[in-house]
């Protein structure tokens, strides 16, 4: 009778497994022909003449570029030297050092020619103590705060009141950018008429690539394994899931590496935030606030302009990043807790902040379940074997099917990766995600999950080698 009961449990709990499973392929399935749509009629046009316009254009925004460093010492100067030699009509370089305890400020001073300067700071946004400010001889739109510690929250807070201009850019200390990247992404923004408050572009990984004097002179893979299922990870987060997100407004995250936002609306929603994910809480509290005061403002995400950026090569330090992520999911999540499934917020409540919590927060424990449901079901015998197998199947499907897709679709819309060797490693690799990539991130973000419940902060050390070759 106990054993009846037992399996009458398991029966129904793997059917429910099964049905959420299907449920998020149907989510995922429609998100990737959205993307396949907007790409396509993106990409049919011939979009040269455009962006060579905009760069002789009036109309085109001036931009400040926040760069916070916190020991970037071995990426930092590739990282600038991307920078100084973009392909826009105006805008200046705002590095932020928060505090390193290596040679940031040390390099930068000696390679930028940096002398000391004065300048008022409207202190808008509160942050911690600039202790000098600095601005380069041979660039004169390159500048350097120098602060106190105080997160990368409080060094973009202090970027955004020095700046000078209506639009700002955050990007990573490790990243290297395209030279035309910042006329796409600012495009949306500038033909909207102020209707676009927020603009994201695409994370590429840079290792295994040639970086010259801060310029991606030849594009390459990593030979590690875990570095290629990161590019195929970042393919589909950014291809197949935040394209149909943002054709229906619905997106929560600009991506930190590689975002511009309008100065104005920023300050009005307080700055950034001090959690570990400032950049989707930032996106969320836009969100809330366009709602609450019933605005037709967007926030988007434009797929060609790339930002390429350094991944971990090791397991220990993408673990950490893993676990990071997972808790600034939640901090998001948590914080903005009423708008979840609240119709004033619109398709915000009822659709997006659901779809991050049922199926990005909550997905991992769905799936370590599955795994474990799977695995007793196997071994109770025949009567289970449908249904450990079709889990397995949809896992699959859930995983490396849908990782393979996004390898095609790079390959179909953007061509970054000229060689037909790498779009078939990438590929090859994409098709095993499943059966060890996959289980492995489950078990760090449910680690992550962990980390919120003991109430864990901090964000973990980083090895950084540098993404320029110089």
């Amino acid at each position: 009778m106990l054993i009846d009961t037992f399996d009458s449990i398991l029966g129904f709990t793997a059917w429910l497994l099964i049905g959420y499973m299907l449920f998020v392929i149907i989510v995922y399935g429609g998100m990737m022909v959205l993307s396949i749509k907007h790409i396509r009629k993106q990409y049919q046009l011939d979009e040269k003449e455009p962006y060579d316009e905009l760069l002789k254009s009036s109309y085109t925004k001036p931009v400040s570029i926040l760069v916070p460093a916190y020991n970037e010492s071995a990426g930092i100067y590739g990282s600038i030297r991307s920078l100084v030699s973009i392909e826009y009509p105006e805008y200046e370089i705002i590095i932020i050092n928060d505090g390193s305890t290596d040679d940031t400020i040390e390099k930068l001073i000696e390679r930028f020619q940096l002398k000391k300067i004065h300048r008022v700071i409207r202190n808008q946004l509160h942050t911690k103590p600039v202790k000098a400010l600095y601005q380069s001889v041979i660039y004169p739109n390159l500048y350097v705060m120098d602060k106190e510690n105080g997160g990368k929250a409080d060094a973009l807070n202090a970027g955004i009141n020095f700046s000078r201009y209506p639009y700002f850019c955050s990007l990573d200390g490790d990243s290297v950018i395209e030279r035309n990247a910042f006329l796409k992404v600012m495009k949306p923004i500038i033909e909207s008429d102020d209707d676009i408050i927020a603009s994201g572009g695409s994370i590429r990984i840079a290792n295994g690539c040639r970086i010259q004097n801060g310029e991606v002179t030849e594009i390459g893979l990593s030979s590690k394994p875990v570095v290629i299922m990161q590019v195929i990870e970042y393919l589909r987060a950014f291809l197949a899931g935040r394209i149909g997100l943002s054709s229906t407004n619905l997106l929560l995250i600009v991506s930190g590496a590689f975002g511009v936002f309008s100065k104005k609306w920023v300050i009005k929603a307080g700055g950034y935030s001090h959690t570990v994910g400032e950049d989707m809480e930032l996106v969320v509290r836009l969100h809330r606030l366009i709602k609450e005061e019933k605005l037709d403002k967007k926030i988007v995400y434009v797929p060609d302009p790339v930002c390429w950026t350094e991944a971990p090569e090791e397991l220990k330090y993408l673990r950490r990043q893993r676990k990071r992520w997972h808790r600034g999911l939640f901090e998001s999540l948590w914080e903005h807790r009423k708008t979840i499934f609240n119709p004033r917020y619109k398709s915000i409540g009822l659709v997006s902040m659901p779809y991050y919590l049922l199926i990005e927060f909550f997905g991992p424990v769905i799936e370590l379940l599955g795994y474990i449901i799977m695995i007793v079901a196997y071994f109770r015998g025949e009567i289970f074997i449908e249904v450990a197998l079709l889990f397995f199947l949809l896992t699959v499907v859930y995983g490396s099917i849908f990782s393979a897709m996004a390898v095609l679709l790079e390959e179909w819309s953007m061509e970054k990766y000229p060689k037909v060797s790498h779009l078939m490693k990438l590929f090859l690799v994409a098709l095993t995600e499943s059966f060890w990539y996959r289980p492995m991130t489950v078990f760090w973000r449910i680690e992550g999950i962990m980390d919120v419940i003991l109430k864990k902060k901090g964000w973990g050390e980083m090895a950084r080698k540098g993404v320029s070759n110089e």
